[in-house]
């Protein structure tokens, strides 16, 4: 099975058009696209350096083949770790089945604690519901997943999320917060494949926040500016959607959905050092 990296992202990186104000210039707007196609650059080649590689697949995963739920590979899959911002993954969840999707949020000082936040989230400002999920799964914005937990009492969230994963059957998750900072959050590959079969069959519109590298929010000056997608596989056909996530308690983490032989496949790593040359192992190996 051939992965094709869809360079076509270098041209339109380049057709955005942020709004026009005094303080940000035609000059402004041309470095801030060579910016975002030097990005998009970077990206596709750490692609193809790790897509070289020939690791061994002994890293912590499991590989799913959702159209009958057979398991393709596994190595160490009921073994518990924390898993860093695929947390987020559940907090969205949570999110879009008790918050209205046009409801205004307004951020206060309190939402924007965590680290690893965005300049575009600012006190004040009111970002919708939906919003707010694009930025937690597109650029991991953990600000933007405190909020949605601040607008229906924190303690709450976390309860409807470890409610949420209990009723997915995931016996051995548990969170503390919504964004996965806290390493005390932590699942198996078992149990996150069986979230991840779970958006993919009642929520594939998360998936396809993830896809996404054209998100943008004004800041406080009145420019918009870009949400980068921190995931790095959105550029390869075949992915159909998926969060990442780092600490170093977790090292390198994923839980995703991926196209092979046509059918969809749920990918799961957990504790890597490098995920993006162990998803190309895994995926050499399931695709034979």
């Amino acid at each position: 099975m051939k992965y094709k990296i869809v360079l076509l992202l270098l041209v339109t990186a380049i057709a955005f058009s942020p709004t026009k104000t005094s303080a940000f210039t035609e000059k402004d707007r041309l470095l801030q696209q060579i910016e975002i196609i030097e990005r998009e650059i970077l990206v596709i080649q750490d692609l193809i350096r790790n897509f070289t590689l020939r690791q061994k697949t002994s890293v912590t995963h499991i590989a799913i083949d959702l159209s009958d739920q057979t398991i393709l590979s596994e190595v160490n899959a009921d073994q518990t770790y924390p898993i860093a911002s695929i947390t987020k993954l559940m907090s969205s969840i949570v999110a879009i089945e008790n918050i209205p999707q046009d409801r205004e949020i307004v951020l206060t000082q309190k939402m924007l604690r965590p680290q690893g936040g965005s300049p575009v989230l600012f006190p004040g400002l009111k970002v919708t519901m939906n919003d707010l999920v694009k930025a937690s799964l597109i650029q991991s914005t953990n600000d933007a997943s405190e909020a949605l937990s601040f607008f229906m009492g924190r303690g709450s969230f976390v309860a409807l999320m470890n409610q949420k994963a209990k009723e997915i059957g995931m016996n051995n998750t548990i969170f503390y917060d919504a964004h996965g900072l806290n390493p005390a959050n932590k699942s198996t590959a078992q149990d996150l494949a069986k979230m991840i079969s779970y958006i993919h069959e009642h929520h594939p519109e998360l998936l396809t926040i993830t896809r996404n590298n054209d998100f943008w929010l004004p800041d406080p000056r009145g420019r918009l500016l870009k949400f980068q997608n921190t995931n790095n596989f959105y550029p390869l056909s075949s992915f159909i959607g998926g969060k990442t996530g780092f600490l170093p308690q977790a090292r390198q983490t994923l839980a995703s959905v991926f196209n092979i032989n046509g059918k969809p496949t749920a990918i799961i790593i957990l504790n890597s050092n490098n995920r993006q040359a162990d998803l190309f192992s895994i995926l050499r190996k399931v695709s034979k």
